[in-house]
């Protein structure tokens, strides 16, 4: 099928236009100017033919939603968003390279550069995850590269505003990293379904090639979809890439979604692992912590959120066709469109309320009214301070705590595992390795790679609702050779 031409760069206030960068299914990437502050910038400017009024207030949903996970140092910037005068929306982003999507197909990269970018885009994905947030569409053409060659994760759920009246050379392009039920129509996208794609997309950028692919066979979207639903990818077929890290592929590619690991976390854990295997550093994991930082503001539409509590299994979606679904995800940062865009600063703050009065109203203070005042309000604060540390102290006591940490020890790994104190659902374990930062998962286990000699303690928390129980005492294990 002839590739369409590019449609006419949008007149936007404030950005010169330079010229195209690519085009997709629904949309056109642009290099802009942006004469303040002075910078390039990437473009993205849906197409006509796909926008309507439906479209338009998506769009408006999906760019505050790309705003608000940016902030993480591994998802793409949106600098701002618009409608230009033709009625077109589009989205200021920072320019990137598709350059990692490309190299895979044409080259080797070595397995502990993967690796750095798996744990960074993972990092990423599990903290939209804790927001809510599904991403959708995850293959490698969706990770991008800025200036710095820092990996960053694009397009969150742009994919599901589209009807089905996308442009049809797009269909079919993402198939070859969406998990079977997604394929099925069995559900619109879960935390299970993000796993196999996650692994799927790590496969590829080992494998050059996505893992139901043969080389030089049928791989059309037919003979690809009946693979993955026989769930057994071709082999990776390189020497240099540890048994173990094709397995832990291989299990977060399972056809049944419970045999996957629970979260995208713990698939980014035993990535980890395989890291100290080959004696390089682990990938710092960066997830945002506080609760401010991952909340989320307003409603930003069902088909980029999850209904369940963070972590947890979103229910089965409607009752889209296959084909609608096939198109909705493959437009969105389709291999030929090379997108862009990532912020240099980020900003994160907000207006402090002012809750205080000057005085009575009608009313004069004299010394001793001013004393009198003081004091309530003093009584008053301690008052609310001794309510909430008696409601966090009750709040606490009522989460479940770990008890009866057990170890085991093999070649250097230990693995660590205790019984289920009486999870509820949602809740899950906040895992604190010695004084590096905790992670978080729901299964009951927990692997960590020592040197001999050395001594490594564990403490196991229950989190429920972005509240902490009381932790576990510590385990300590001393590391014995061989």
């Amino acid at each position: 099928m002839a590739r369409r031409l590019p449609s006419q760069p949008p007149v936007l206030p404030g950005f010169s236009f330079v010229h195209i960068l690519g085009s997709g299914g629904f949309a056109d990437v642009f290099l802009y100017e942006q004469n303040m502050p002075r910078r390039q910038v990437a473009v993205k400017v849906l197409l006509n033919e796909v926008v309507n009024e439906n479209v338009r207030q998506m769009f408006q949903a999906e760019a505050n939603l790309m705003g608000q996970v940016s902030a993480h140092p591994s998802v793409l910037t949106v600098h701002s968003a618009g409608v230009s005068a033709d009625g077109r929306p589009y989205l200021v982003m920072e320019l990137c390279s598709a350059m990692l999507s490309e190299r895979y197909r044409r080259e080797r990269i070595p397995v502990p550069e993967i690796l750095r970018v798996a744990v960074t885009i993972g990092s990423a994905i599990e903290t939209a995850h804790r927001t809510g947030v599904l991403h959708r569409d995850i293959k490698p053409s969706n990770i991008l590269l800025t200036a710095y060659g820092h990996p960053v994760l694009s397009d969150f759920g742009i994919a599901s505003t589209l009807s089905t009246d996308v442009i049809e050379e797009s269909i079919g392009l993402s198939i070859p990293w969406s998990a079977p039920e997604v394929l099925m129509d069995e559900t619109t996208g879960t935390v299970a379904s993000e796993v196999w794609a996650f692994a799927a997309t790590i496969y590829s950028l080992l494998a050059g090639r996505s893992p139901f692919e043969i080389p030089d066979g049928a791989n059309s979207s037919a003979d690809l979809m009946g693979r993955i639903n026989r769930g057994r990818p071709q082999p990776i077929g390189r020497p240099d890439v540890p048994a173990s890290l094709e397995q832990a592929l291989r299990r977060a590619m399972s056809r049944r979604p419970e045999q996957r690991p629970g979260s995208i976390i713990e698939l980014v854990r035993e990535l980890q692992l395989v890291e100290s295997e080959l004696g390089v550093a682990q990938t710092p994991i960066e997830l945002a912590m506080d609760e401010w930082a991952l909340s989320t503001a307003g409603d930003l539409g069902e088909r980029t959120r999850l209904r369940a509590a963070p972590g947890a299994a979103a229910p089965a979606g409607g009752s889209r066709r296959r084909r609608r679904r096939a198109a909705a995800a493959a437009v969105a940062g389709s291999g030929d469109q090379p997108e862009a865009a990532r912020s240099a600063p980020r900003e994160s703050g907000g207006a402090v309320p002012s809750s205080g009065r000057a005085g009575a109203a009608g009313g004069r203070r004299g010394p001793n009214g001013w004393l009198i005042g003081t004091i309530a309000a003093l009584v008053a604060v301690i008052g609310v301070i001794v309510g909430v540390l008696v409601y966090s102290t009750q709040d606490a006591q009522s989460i479940p705590r770990v008890a009866d940490i057990r170890d085991s020890q093999s070649n250097g790994t230990v693995r660590f595992s205790w019984d289920d104190p009486g999870l509820g659902s949602g809740d899950r374990y906040s895992v604190a390795v010695d004084d590096d930062t905790p992670s978080f998962q729901q299964a009951n286990s927990f692997k960590v790679d020592a040197a001999a000699g050395s001594t490594v303690c564990i403490t196991v928390t229950v989190n429920r609702g972005g509240r902490a129980g009381e932790p576990s005492s510590p385990k300590c294990v001393d590391i014995v050779a061989g």
